[in-house]
């Protein structure tokens, strides 16, 4: 069976509220993760809110979203509402629990050094792969620190971008 295309669009962070019956708690590892992952990444998948702008799906990405300051992100709108939208919530948070690594293919990919930071620390890819993990490249300084930088349009933030490569930084564009 098919159902009909999902339609995302972009919505103020600002008119999002945070599922008051969600139970799935993002300690602030998690909050990291997903932060780093929105940093290097993007936003790949959007959230899914109700008709009233609650967060049945991603109170963790929008949490992680605001501490990067965006302003806006993606969402696709379910027509659940009440006990339907809370057992989606559970449900989508259970489904993905109960996936499991395959510790073998897993651990392979982890000995890659090109991969970086996905979540995993050094602790668990030492126990992983039997190895310490992965020297990250050499930073540029001692700690790394991260910029964002809101520009007017495309144009500026091409400008920016460009000039600022080419003094050595390295830039990630961010879509909003």
């Amino acid at each position: 069976m098919r159902g009909p295309l999902m339609q995302i669009e972009s919505i103020a962070i600002s008119e999002l509220r945070q599922d008051p019956a969600n139970a799935r708690r993002h300690p602030q590892r998690n909050i990291d993760a997903i932060m780093n992952s929105l940093a290097r990444f993007g936003q790949q998948k959007p959230i899914v809110v109700d008709a009233n702008n609650v967060v049945r799906a991603g109170n963790g990405t929008l949490v992680a979203a605001k501490a990067l300051g965006w302003t806006e992100v993606r969402v696709v709108r379910t027509a659940l509402a009440s006990v339907e939208a809370t057992a989606f919530g559970i449900a989508d948070n259970r489904t993905s629990e109960l996936a499991e690594w395959d510790n073998e293919v897993l651990a392979q990919l982890l000995r890659e050094a090109e991969l970086g930071d996905v979540g995993f620390n050094s602790t668990e890819i030492r126990d992983l792969t039997g190895q310490a993990a992965p020297a990250p490249p050499e930073p540029r300084w001692s700690e790394q620190f991260q910029v964002v930088v809101d520009c007017d349009d495309e144009a500026a933030q091409k400008a920016l971008y460009e000039r600022l490569t080419a003094e050595g930084f390295d830039c990630r564009v961010l879509q909003s």
